[in-house]
């Protein structure tokens, strides 16, 4: 009888209290979420050209594309190069030295590309205005 006793008592020593443990990984979750920076892609694929230079840039930048037909986008949808100094205004707003990436298709039309960099640096003469290209 002796023993049955001892085996419960081992019993209940072997139990194991994860409550802290999930209470930790939670606010590890909560630290990730909230340090993530989230960056909005152009949502259109573009071909890039080539660049003999290169440097690494913020990923909190805004991103626009110009596709092969002369088409500007921005956050998944075509905003028009009339549209290029609106985002940029309102993304300057909380960030001034935050940079505009343009990423031109490689048969993009050049006088397209050009009006988006305008219209890019009238929203902000502070802004930095990059382009996007591929390494080799």
């Amino acid at each position: 009888m002796a023993k049955r006793g001892t085996l419960n008592q081992e019993a209940e020593v072997s139990d194991i209290n994860i409550s802290p443990m999930i209470d930790m990984v939670f606010i590890l979750l909560i630290f990730f979420i909230v340090t993530t920076v989230f960056t909005q892609e152009p949502g259109v694929e573009v071909v890039r050209e080539p660049a003999i230079t290169d440097a690494q840039l913020e990923r909190n930048s805004v991103l626009i594309a110009v596709t092969p037909s002369g088409e500007v986008w921005y956050g998944g949808q075509p905003v028009g190069v009339s549209g290029v100094k609106a985002i940029v205004t309102r993304n300057v707003k909380e960030n001034p030295r935050m940079p505009v990436i343009i990423q031109p298709d490689r048969g993009a039309p050049s006088e397209t590309v050009i009006r988006v960099v305008n219209e890019a640096k009238y929203a902000s003469a502070n802004t930095p205005v990059f382009f996007s290209t591929i390494n080799d």
